[in-house]
């Protein structure tokens, strides 16, 4: 739901048209699932109880139904990073950290997985609060005071019984949005032309992405992550704050180097690539649903080419609910899932098709986010179950895109196997 170059107003019209019937922002929905007043992240934590820190599992070892290959950093090729993802396509499911150190969810989860053919999942590192969801040993973190709440007891273990079941994992990072690092850094957040720190529409505070130590932070934490065992890190929120002309106006970047949105942002995963990719994993990076179908980068510094070429994964933010009504000419997107992730699936593999006709750049792998909660604040709107979800699946497919991920912010999946 933002704004493409030839079309600007017509998408500007409809973004709020659609913000305005259902009171949200790009940012309240990006990761969908929460009412417009209240935060996805107050849908993760559990209200009724800590956490247990148990990492017992009753579930019993599955069949040998999955065929995983997990990245190291002698398998990895500079030529052929695809080599390093899993053989089969990876179908996985978003844990927060709350729930991955919980027993019990936890417990559930992978034994959802067991009676499926998911093979995957995404377990946040550094959550939207910037606070760490495992005791980190890097020394900047520490200073940070990110480490005073974490989840996951232990996140070796964890790892270690995922990988014993042929699970591949997945660490989020949510980069920019990082109200923590802004408390103990606030030079480093972006700041008004009048003074002060900037905030958005929610009255949250964002890091500059022009600034280099922000990217060093992050890149620190991706790389441990990818040194206790995570598969694959994945950066989240790696962008500027959406509606990019009004933020323009307001803030004065610390942009230095004369860069671009997008060279920002493609500097900072290109930095952290060669990290990630010495510590024995690999790179992907969430994006806007219509990064897919855009000409620009929409005012946030996301466009496909430029993201595409620079990582193994790209995951756009593909839910029905999000777009606007007439959008890519559905009425009614929320109830007509096919129609939406069909389009903005053959989007995705027509921008890979023309990074791939260049013998000097390389496509990553496309895999969408899809939605796995029902949108109650979208009018009209529909139950999100197994049905739904495996509509989107199947409209993903007939594009070519056999891998998914699917959101939800309560961590809950009504899903049965695609096949």
């Amino acid at each position: 739901m933002t704004i493409r170059r030839h079309h600007n107003l017509a998408w500007i019209i409809m973004f709020v048209l659609v913000c305005g019937t259902t009171g949200c922002t790009a940012d309240n929905l990006r990761k969908g699932g929460s009412a417009p007043q209240q935060s996805k992240n107050s849908l993760v934590q559990p209200v009724e109880a800590p956490p247990s820190r148990s990492l017992s599992l009753k579930a019993q070892p599955s069949q040998q139904k999955k065929s995983l290959v997990y990245p190291t950093s002698a398998h990895y090729d500079a030529e052929h990073m695809d080599t390093k993802v899993s053989r089969d396509p990876v179908r996985g499911i978003y844990i927060s950290g709350w729930v991955a150190g919980s027993q019990k969810p936890m417990d559930r989860l992978i034994q959802l997985i067991d009676r499926t053919d998911l093979n995957a999942v995404v377990i946040d590192v550094k959550n939207d609060y910037g606070e760490m969801t495992y005791t980190s040993n890097v020394p900047e973190v520490r200073n940070m005071g990110a480490n005073a709440r974490p989840a996951i007891r232990d996140v070796r273990e964890l790892i270690a019984r995922l990988h014993s079941r042929n699970i591949y994992c997945i660490g989020r990072i949510v980069t920019f949005k990082d109200p923590l690092y802004i408390r103990k850094k606030p030079e480093m957040a972006l700041q008004k032309k009048s003074g002060g720190i900037w905030q958005d529409q929610q009255d949250k505070a964002w890091v500059d992405p022009f600034q280099t130590a922000p990217h060093s932070y992050n890149i620190a934490i991706a790389e441990e992550a990818a040194r206790l065992g995570f598969d694959e890190i994945q950066f989240d929120y790696v962008r500027f704050p959406d509606n990019g002309p009004k933020v323009d106006k307001e803030v004065r970047y610390a942009n230095r180097n004369g860069q671009s949105k997008a060279e920002a942002i493609q500097y900072f995963l290109q930095q952290a690539g060669d990290r990630i990719h010495g510590a024995g994993a690999i790179l992907s990076a969430d994006v806007f649903g219509l990064v897919t179908s855009s000409e620009d980068d929409m005012g946030i510094g996301q466009i496909w080419p430029s993201i595409a070429s620079v990582v193994d994964v790209i995951s756009p933010m593909t839910y029905p609910s999000h777009y606007s009504q007439g959008m890519y000419g559905v009425s009614k997107p929320d109830l007509q899932p096919y129609a939406i992730i069909h389009k903005a699936m053959k989007d995705a593999r027509l921008r890979n098709d023309s990074l791939s006709a260049d013998p000097f750049k390389k496509a990553a792998r496309i895999r969408p986010w899809l939605q796995g909660f029902t949108a109650t604040w979208v009018k009209p709107h529909q139950h999100y179950g197994a049905d739904q979800i495996l509509t989107q699946i199947k409209a993903a497919k007939d594009q070519g895109v056999k891998e998914f991920l699917l959101w939800s912010p309560t961590c809950k999946y009504d899903y049965r196997s695609s096949n």
